[in-house]
């Protein structure tokens, strides 16, 4: 390295840069030959003294050794060089995703592929830490690879786990199966846990040369196993509080309880008008209703009133701060974790029957085609005539009697109409079961069911879509010379065209076909397709890679509509009791229709990440809190057998959801013992190499429980019946 030195220090200025920028025409294709020619052109060189400095340079930089000479005339960047060279390095920032193995990817923050670390090159990243990375030169065919460099910010400090107690020190063995290494705690930072039961560790140190991080004992949660302990280490494992920190409870106590004549008079008066309020059964708070009166030219005004959390929670108080940070309610299998104190969400905000209740309301007047005529937004006051569950107003659909079925019927008969004036402009209509537990008194599930969607709760959400997108509409819509206030958006991305190809090439493998030419075409092949597949033994599997291929939704000030439901304007308004966003939406739509200045958009817009990313996480933890439970209700049928539907594959194995419970399994490939099989992931299945046998996506299979591991979630089955599709190549090797 020493003549690259001495003949850069001697080069002349100009020299230099022109060398850098023949070296960066071979960091763009650091695996590719090239000859002088090429990267004379690369550059835009057409002149010959330009040509001759090329190839003066391209000698220089091989006695530099910044390029090899793989052939006559033919030079190719050289990997030791450009790994450190600074003109050279090109580094990203993005997010951890580590493995259990030690290894990670890196989501880029400027999206794009995700970039592959070796195990020897996290520099002790651990999982959702926010960092810097190097960019290895890409060599052709080769994923992109990096080498963490910083630690921009951890994701977290707390850790919960069992603790492994020994003479001087312990260890953390953390649930999180993400989480490759231990954590050394010394002797006095275990703070009277005993070997076995589940703490919280808070991370102290992580000295450079050490293997493991060091921490302390913060908590002890209690026996593993214990249904309040174990969903409390679902609750760390996410970062969400279980109480309210005792100054926010004060505060809440303090709020008057009473609604004065002055602000009733400020208000709309909805009282005397028929209003109910639709949720579930177990439901304990209820932040929308719907009113309906018939007008006298023969249309109907209904009424979408929301819990208005922002004349109860003012900005700057210590339950508004508490509520940003959590930004969400969370709900468990067996609980709810309110984002407000419990006198709020509970009780001065919530929709509670017969009790006079402030709310923020959209009002449309709707012909008998479900039209709007007009709409007004704005603060209202109403008494809930009577608190309906889903059940009760299913009911009433379905047979036309029943307790103010006149008034139900309507609703229902306009929701209807939205919904299908919806679908025929585009909206995509994407449906999800959700897994319930009936539990007993110490949280044991003793079954579990599907709970279906059905006219009852569509109903209700058709009438929050109206309301969400009238609102967004009437703030995000202006005209051509005016510039549109900062708002809080609901958006979703439309999926990459990729994306959509692999999945329209996978289905017809299976004889379904999908309009990818257009938005609305897709629109309308997807709604279909949903028809087609119902019932079927491929549904499942369908419908899981389908919303694979959409993009997630988020929140953001930058509006790019809703591509999902076909919505240019769309916001979140309905539920500012258990989401954050929709508390920001109500302080911004009151202080604009007071003629309000734009606020902020920075500000906001960072608002907007942390409501998306504690949103990913309060999904994360319900989905932990029900595989958890999945696991328990499964653990006393190991060596019984079951019906279920292949609904992944891996390298590792084929996962398997039965079809009562919905509990997903592995069936791991070493444990198929009749053939060796190979992952084909382009046709989502795995085949056999010496006997063609095929497991896909959607096959039915019979399988018996295995083994049950109730700590990590994991549920191991074995395929005991025939059920594989047989496929033979005549002719043809099968490799």
């Amino acid at each position: 390295m020493t003549n690259k030195s001495k003949s850069k220090k001697n080069k002349p200025r100009g020299k230099n840069a022109f060398a850098d920028s023949v070296l960066k025409v071979f960091s763009k294709s650091p695996s590719r030959a090239l000859n002088y020619k090429q990267v004379a052109a690369a550059l835009g060189l057409k002149d010959k003294a330009s040509k001759d400095l090329v190839n003066i340079i391209l000698v220089e930089l091989i006695e530099d050794r910044a390029i090899d000479e793989i052939g006559p005339g033919k030079y190719r960047l050289n990997a030791e060089f450009a790994a450190e060279s600074p003109a050279l390095k090109k580094y990203i920032t993005g997010t951890v995703d580590l493995k259990g193995t030690g290894k990670a990817y890196i989501i880029n923050d400027e999206g794009g592929e995700d970039i592959y670390i070796a195990p020897n090159n996290t520099s002790r990243a651990l999982n959702g830490d926010k960092v810097k990375v190097l960019l290895f030169p890409q060599r052709s065919g080769r994923k992109v690879e990096g080498q963490i460099i910083e630690i921009i910010e951890r994701a977290k400090e707390q850790y919960v786990g069992i603790i492994d107690v020994s003479k001087h020190f312990a260890f953390l063995i953390s649930d999180n199966n993400n989480m490759p290494v231990d954590i050394l705690i010394p002797k006095e930072g275990i703070n009277g846990a005993q070997s076995g039961q589940k703490v919280v560790v808070k991370i102290t140190d992580w000295p450079e040369h050490a293997k493991n991080p060091v921490g302390t004992v913060v908590q002890v949660l209690g026996t593993p196993g214990d249904n309040d302990v174990e969903m409390k280490s679902i609750l760390v494992e996410f970062d969400f509080p279980w109480v309210f920190p005792e100054k926010v409870e004060q505060e809440a106590a303090k709020i008057e309880r009473g609604i004065s004549g002055e602000e009733v008079k400020r208000r709309r008066d909805f009282r005397e008008v028929f209003t109910i309020t639709i949720d579930p059964p177990d439901a304990k708070d209820f932040d929308d209703a719907l009113s309906l009166k018939k007008l006298p030219n023969g249309n109907y005004e209904v009424g979408v009133h929301i819990a208005d959390v922002s004349f109860y929670v003012k900005e700057g108080s210590l339950i508004e701060k508490e509520a940003f940070d959590r930004a969400t309610s969370v709900y468990l299998v067996d609980r709810t974790i309110p984002m407000l104190p419990e006198k709020l969400s509970n009780d001065l905000c919530s929709l509670v029957e017969k009790t006079d209740k402030l709310c923020y309301a959209a009002v449309f007047e709707l012909d008998d085609k479900a039209e709007i005529m007009s709409q007004w937004i704005g603060r209202t006051v109403i008494n809930s005539n009577r608190r309906f569950n889903y059940d009760e107003v299913q009911q009433v659909i379905e047979t036309g009697i029943g307790l103010y079925s006149e008034e139900i019927l309507v609703l229902n008969n306009l929701a209807t109409k939205l919904r299908e004036d919806r679908f025929r402009k585009g909206s995509i209509n994407f449906e999800s079961n959700e897994v319930k537990f009936v539990l007993d008194e110490k949280g044991k599930p003793l079954s579990v069911y599907i709970k279906e969607q059905k006219e009852s709760n569509r109903l209700i959400e058709d009438f929050m879509l109206l309301a969400n997108m009238k609102v967004a509409e009437l703030i995000g819509k202006v005209k051509a010379n005016e510039k549109p206030k900062t708002f809080v958006y609901r958006i979703h991305d439309s999926p990459s065209q990729e994306k959509l190809q692999t999945f329209a090439q996978f289905l017809l493998k299976l004889g379904y076909k999908l309009n990818i030419e257009n938005r609305k075409g897709l629109a309308s092949s997807f709604n279909n397709l949903f028809k087609q597949i119902e019932g079927k033994g491929e549904q499942t599997m369908i419908e899981t890679i389908a919303i694979r291929t959409m993009a997630k939704a988020i929140y953001s000030t930058l509006n790019i509509g809703h591509y999902g439901l076909g919505f240019k304007f769309y916001t979140h308004f309905t539920s500012p009791i258990r989401r954050y966003p929709d508390l920001m939406v109500h302080r911004l739509l009151d202080r604009y229709l007071k003629g309000g200045n734009s606020v902020g958009q920075d500000e906001y817009e960072k608002k907007c990440e942390h409501s998306s990313e504690m949103e990913r996480k309060a999904v994360e933890a319900e989905r932990a809190s029900v595989k958890y439970k999945q696991a328990e209700y499964m653990l006393d049928k190991i060596g019984e057998e079951f019906f279920g539907l292949i609904s992944g594959v891996s390298k590792w194995g084929i996962y398997v959801e039965l079809v009562e419970s919905k509990c997903e399994g592995m069936v791991r490939l070493r444990d198929l013992a009749d053939d060796y099989y190979f992952l084909d992931e382009d046709n989502y299945q795995v085949t056999g190499q010496r006997t063609g046998n095929q497991y896909k996506l959607g096959d039915k299979v019979k399988i018996k429980v295995k083994k049950i591991d109730v700590s990590r979630k994991e549920m191991d089955f074995q395929i005991v019946s025939e059920a594989p599709v047989m496929k033979t190549y005549p002719g043809k090797r099968r490799r």
